[in-house]
């Protein structure tokens, strides 16, 4: 009997000994959070807040930028998670990558999801792709936080499934100069809900017109990464090592305020406005990063 209850005890400490170090595991595992584009919803919401329109042929998208200033933001409000990736959900006739889309789908982190595009230019099974990626990535505990910046009702579903695997979905809205651009129901859903402003988007949006017309050639990938190294030489001297430091961690991203300051100050160097242009803001960071990293 007392041998029964010994092998016993020893079960029940070997148990909790098992259960220890797989806390102990889950306590070391950083959290994960992923971003969900609905780029329909983003284009259509920022246009009008913006521009006006809702008419993508009506105004240029700085992709890049908005991207990177919602990675910069997600890092402020997660603070002790990684990002894992930004899911970019856009239409296109017969799935064919659009040359924006191509570019967008080359930057870092970023992967681009495409539905069909109809004869009225309607998005068609971006929010199957949605739910798909939300519940799979739930599932398998890739992700323990879900940023949603969209406004179909559509996605509720795509809520839902991802709450039933434990992961917390964050609707992130546009500002709607009129009323809603967000269905009540999700917003009942979701975990937790913001709003970006006018503020917030008028440096990625801007109406098709000729910026700095007949003032400047497109300069070359080098022209312009010089210009980001005399930028960074300049933020330098004027801000100190200190402030380098707390940049270098973020590489390759910049704070919103920084790469926004960088971009106005490289256009009026240039004399050549940048929206839109991918590779040229690639090569201004490029340039802006390779003079800081040299003096560190």
């Amino acid at each position: 009997m007392n041998d029964d209850l010994a092998a016993l005890g020893a079960r029940i400490d070997r148990t909790n000994e098992l259960l220890q170090r797989m806390l102990a595991e889950v306590a070391k595992t950083p959290s994960t959070h992923a971003i969900f584009v609905d780029a329909g919803y983003l284009y259509a919401a920022a246009g009008r807040l913006v521009a006006g329109t809702e008419d993508r042929r009506a105004f240029d998208l700085d992709a890049e930028g908005l991207i990177e200033a919602l990675i910069d933001r997600a890092r402020t409000i997660f603070a002790d998670s990684r990002l894992l990736r930004v899911y970019w959900y856009d239409g296109a006739r017969r799935r064919i990558h659009t040359a924006e889309q191509q570019s967008i789908a080359e930057l870092p982190d970023v992967k681009v999801r495409l539905g069909n595009l109809n004869a009225n230019n309607q998005q068609k099974g971006v929010d199957s792709l949605i739910r798909t990626d939300l519940e799979s990535l739930a599932r398998h505990r890739a992700i323990s936080d879900a940023a949603l910046l969209g406004g179909d009702e559509d996605l509720v579903s795509a809520v839902e499934a991802a709450q039933g695997y434990g992961a917390r979905v964050h609707l992130w809205g546009i500002e709607a100069p009129e009323g809603r651009n967000q269905a009540e129901p999700l917003l009942w859903e979701v975990d937790s809900q913001r709003t970006f402003d006018l503020d917030f988007f008028k440096p990625y949006v801007s109406r098709r017109t000729a910026a700095y017309e007949g003032t400047a050639a497109r300069p070359t990938r080098e022209d312009v990464r010089f210009v980001g190294a005399q930028i960074a030489a300049k933020w330098l001297a004027a801000r100190g090592r200190e402030s380098l430091v707390e940049l270098l961690p973020g590489h390759p991203y910049l704070p919103g305020s920084v790469d926004q300051d960088l971009l106005v100050e490289a256009e009026g160097l240039l004399q050549y406005s940048l929206r839109g242009q991918a590779d040229l803001r690639r090569a201004l960071r490029d340039g802006f990063w390779g003079h800081l990293q040299g003096q560190y």
